[in-house]
């Protein structure tokens, strides 16, 4: 059953002002260590922090919260599986806030999906309860 579905465009030029301006003090706010060294390692490099910036935005709409309600930007992380899919890890709030719309005998699967296009960068995130054991 889907739980939650969000999605999220956000403009890589302006993540690109975003991390000219605020640089470290924005990446440290907003992004995981992991996130910052994915992000740093590719060629685009704004490109791949807007996506995240767009999944975080994304997966706090799924959760029926937003960004408004306690979540905090590093709840949300963007990880990747050796085959690169992306996948959304959430703890603190955002994980707690999970656990509460997850129905009993169920487990939570987050689906994550990335794109870009210069100068949009977007994401969709689908919270799907899936019977436990199957």
């Amino acid at each position: 059953m889907i739980l939650g579905i969000g999605t999220d465009l956000a403009n890589i030029d302006r993540i690109t002002g975003t991390l000219e301006r605020f640089g470290e003090r924005f990446k440290n706010r907003v992004f995981t260590d992991v996130e910052q060294v994915k992000a740093e390692r590719r060629r685009d490099v704004a490109g791949t922090y807007a996506k995240r910036w767009a999944a975080k935005e994304a997966c706090s709409k799924a959760l029926g919260t937003g960004l408004a309600m306690g979540i905090s930007w590093k709840d949300m992380a963007v990880k990747n599986l050796h085959t690169g899919q992306p996948v959304m890890e959430v703890t603190g709030w955002a994980k707690e806030r999970l656990d509460e719309m997850t129905p009993p005998g169920h487990e939570a699967i987050i689906h994550v999906t990335l794109t870009d296009d210069h100068p949009w960068a977007q994401a969709f995130v689908v919270i799907e309860a899936r019977p436990k054991g199957k």
